[in-house]
């Protein structure tokens, strides 16, 4: 069946311009491979190049978009750019030409997008609403000076949908009068009480936040933070969001950090709190962690999601930086984790963001097998998988049956290679091992540790949905209570999937395993 048509991306005549590199449109063949090793099946990717931080999401008469930072002339990091993608469902995506050319104040570092439906910039119309970019302009010149006002947030706009872009004629609209070096990654959402716009910014170890009338005149109010905190902020998103089973209303701020993570190095974290149309008010030292993983880095949310779709749907960038320009691939850098879709459940013990994969996913289905009330006293490979390199499980363990003091899951080939998921009942610990997932290291931080994520395994039972990309994998517990993401490259693709159980039994009550589709089906 024909998924989509690859459009054409384009690649570069090298122009110098403020010390930044921009590029000229050329077209790439629609037939180009996406079998090439290590490429994912059923996660974005770009055709080839370097990408990382997902940017400008926006959802409009019918469509996802996705913007990311791009580098359409190598496959390690340089003078950023704003690829383009678009999807219907989150599942299957469209290659667009670039969106953001570098220009005379910059490269074009992250950012948002938002609908302007009423018009409030002046920019469109009602009947033809803009579509608003906020985006950090980064210009290297400064940067190799010295000079710390570097990065200064500025202004896009479409009005064809987000297909077509002009830049501001009064860029920047928020300059950077402090002079901080590291003050970037602006995203806006409406706040409907106070009738403004809300622009998040990062700012070394804080969150500052701006509003406006009209998307282009913005007035600092307060900033959030931890003075002093040495590990960087990125990527700041701030959203309302309803409590599960109530009608309670919280706001969620996500930040991203750059080292220290649970795991080493970047990751993904997050603040529940109040916003009063200035303040964003939350605990500073309760800052819990959206995923586990030590690859699920700037993730954010789409904006202007239809009514019947009110969840809170984002994606994150899957890599770290302690690695990320060094990981063999060799068209291509990098992959989006899976879209998600972040629910706020409260406890005894407080609220808590949930992260679940998006149910659309479930398109991607074929083949199928259903084990029930399975005894593992020592290892059973589970032939039912036909692909354990693109596949989904969806596990429900017994733990009041299950008296071994370690149990679950190895992937491997036979080279030896391989990747161990093992839950420990004395620690109440998941770990990830992929220490051994490559013969060859590329990398001596990629394979120097054994990943943890705390789970509570005195209760009766345990809920996995975990889902295997040749390179990655995801697992989401107990309906996305804690979450995991971790990349891996195999000398060649695992085929099998083993479960395992170290000094007793353990008990499987219920489990669906399915072989997934490509995206990349262009037949």
């Amino acid at each position: 069946m024909k998924l989509f048509k690859i459009f054409p991306i384009t690649f570069a005549i090298i122009i110098v311009f403020a010390g930044c590199l921009s590029t000229k449109e050329e077209p790439v063949s629609s037939s180009l491979e996406y079998q090439d090793k290590h490429r994912p099946q059923f996660h974005f990717t770009p055709q080839a190049n370097w990408m990382n931080d997902p940017n400008g999401m926006f959802y409009f008469k019918g469509k996802y978009h996705l913007f990311y930072q791009y580098f359409p002339d190598s496959t390690v990091w340089g003078p950023m750019h704003w690829g383009h993608a678009e999807s219907s469902d989150l599942v299957h995506w469209q290659h667009l030409p670039i969106a953001l050319y570098p220009d005379s104040l910059g490269c074009i570092f992250s950012g948002g997008a938002v609908v302007d439906n009423n018009n409030t910039s002046g920019l469109g119309s009602e009947k033809n609403p803009p579509i608003i970019a906020t985006f950090t302009h980064h210009d290297f010149v400064g940067e190799k000076a010295k000079t710390n006002d570097f990065q200064k947030q500025s202004l896009a706009y479409s009005l064809n949908g987000g297909y077509d872009w002009k830049k501001y004629d009064g860029n920047p609209v928020i300059p950077n009068v402090e002079k901080i070096k590291d003050f970037r990654d602006p995203k806006v959402v409406w706040h409907e009480e106070s009738k403004n716009w809300i622009l998040s910014l990062a700012a070394y170890d804080k969150v500052k936040f701006y509003s406006s009338q009209n998307l282009i005149d913005w007035t600092f109010i307060s900033d959030f933070g931890i003075e002093g905190d040495n590990r960087l902020w990125e990527c700041p998103d701030l959203f309302p969001i309803q409590v599960e089973g109530s009608n309670e209303v919280k706001w969620v701020l996500i930040v991203s950090i750059q080292k220290e993570a649970p795991n080493g190095g970047t990751a993904s974290s997050y603040f529940i709190g109040d916003f009063d149309g200035k303040n964003f008010i939350s605990d500073a030292d309760n800052q819990k962690w959206l995923d586990w993983g030590t690859d699920n880095y700037a993730f954010v949310t789409w904006n202007n999601l239809p009514e019947k779709h009110r969840q809170v749907k984002g994606i994150g960038w899957m890599s770290n930086w302690q690695y990320a320009q060094t990981v063999p691939t060799e068209k291509w850098r990098s992959a989006m984790t899976l879209p998600r879709e972040l629910r706020l459940s409260q406890s005894s013990e407080g609220y808590l963001l949930k992260s679940l994969p998006v149910k659309e996913l479930q398109f991607l289905r074929k083949d199928s097998a259903t084990i029930s009330n399975l005894e593992i006293s020592d290892e059973k490979i589970i032939k039912e998988i036909q692909n354990p390199s693109q596949a989904e499980m969806v596990v429900d363990l017994n733990l009041a049956k299950t008296d071994s003091d370690a149990f679950g899951f190895k992937i491997y080939n036979d080279l030896g290679e391989k990747l161990v998921i093992e839950f420990n009942k004395s620690t109440n610990q998941m770990s990830v091992d992929r220490t051994q997932s490559n013969v060859t290291k590329f990398s001596d931080v990629f394979y120097e540790d054994v990943h943890t994520v705390p789970i509570d395994l005195s209760q009766e039972e345990l809920k996995l949905h975990i889902f295997i990309d040749v390179a990655s994998i995801e697992i989401f517990i107990n309906d996305g209570e804690a979450s995991y993401t971790g990349i891996f490259f195999p000398s060649k693709d695992f085929e099998t999937i083993a479960l395992f159980s170290k000094n007793g039994e353990f008990n499987i009550s219920n489990s669906k395993f399915y072989s997934l589709n490509s995206i990349w089906n262009t037949e």
